[in-house]
């Protein structure tokens, strides 16, 4: 997940404590998702400034080469 920017190692880890381990699972976020890790990481709107969602497409993508 660090590859993402805007995602450190603390921010890996409450990713991890929420489940979220993986870039498949990020590229496939919807609004719902991102309005769920926005208000648990107190974000606003970080995940859609730094196109985490574009990123994890890419990085999906990839990892799957």
């Amino acid at each position: 997940m660090k590859n993402i920017k805007g995602v450190g190692p603390k921010i890996e880890g409450i990713l991890n404590d929420m489940g979220i381990f993986h870039y498949d699972q990020v590229a496939s976020w919807g609004r719902k998702e991102v309005k769920w890790v926005d208000e648990e990481l107190s974000f606003k709107g970080r995940i859609d400034r730094e196109k985490w969602i574009a990123q994890a497409k890419k990085l999906a993508k990839d990892a799957a080469k």
